[in-house]
């Protein structure tokens, strides 16, 4: 397996003299890996996650995205980065085909492929005629699927996915999972952020746990599968006091 994904100690304040909001945060992931990135809130999920986007800049640590810095060449290493964040961030005034357009444009997608690759995307997440529409027309849930269609045009060898669940009907949640296995399967690798406990047991191979911006522990894939293992309880166990 390749590694798709190294988050190597890294370190994230907001001000100078503050607490780090994440320290040493270490933690990998492989071609072929579903991981789970869990910690309650103000554990210093999103904050990883927008340092490994580039979002936002980092005192100590590297991240590296397919072999390629964060920091010192972030345009190659974005080129193999599909993010979906939590806050749905489109541009309201643009059709979902524009969006999705523009999305190509930006990774580059050849025009020849794009029609197959929108239509394949279109076979999980079935917006339908709401691709002709103002994006500001959508529904919460059509924005979250509107965002996975325009993360994914590109193939990207890493898929971010912070709260990827929210607002999505049933069909659309299996869908998503279904894809989401298969996905992996071709060599990428994902990082999956979410509350959800029964959907990350089922779905990812190892969950990585933080707490107060540390990494306190890692669970690999036969733990969480045990019916002796209760994840609800153990996540709770971990809760911030």
């Amino acid at each position: 397996m390749e590694q798709v994904l190294k988050v190597d100690n890294l370190c994230k304040r907001y001000s100078r003299r503050g607490e780090y909001a994440v320290e040493n945060v270490d933690f990998d992931c492989m071609s072929g890996e579903i991981v789970g990135l869990l910690g309650h809130n103000g554990a210093g999920k999103s904050t990883t996650l927008k340092c490994l986007f580039g979002m936002l800049p980092f005192e100590r640590g590297n991240i590296f995205i397919c072999g390629k810095d964060v920091k010192k060449d972030p345009i190659a290493a974005k080129r193999n980065l599909g993010f979906v964040t939590d806050n749905h961030a489109v541009f309201l005034r643009l059709t979902g085909y524009e969006y999705l357009s523009f999305m190509a444009d930006v990774y580059r997608v050849p025009f020849k492929e794009r029609k197959a690759r929108v239509e394949e995307l279109e076979e999980v997440f079935r917006l339908g005629d709401a691709l002709g529409r103002l994006i500001s027309t959508y529904s919460h849930g059509m924005r979250q699927k509107i965002c996975m269609m325009g993360s994914l045009l590109h193939r990207p060898r890493l898929w971010v996915l912070d709260e990827p669940m929210t607002g999505l009907d049933p069909r659309t949640m299996k869908a998503v999972k279904d894809y989401m296995k298969n996905y992996v399967k071709g060599g990428a690798g994902i990082l999956f952020s979410s509350h959800a406990l029964d959907t990350v047991a089922r779905l990812c191979d190892r969950v990585v746990l933080l707490k107060k911006g540390k990494c306190i522990d890692e669970l690999k894939g036969d733990v969480l599968s045990q019916q002796s293992f209760d994840f609800e309880e153990y996540f709770l166990s971990h809760e911030e006091i």
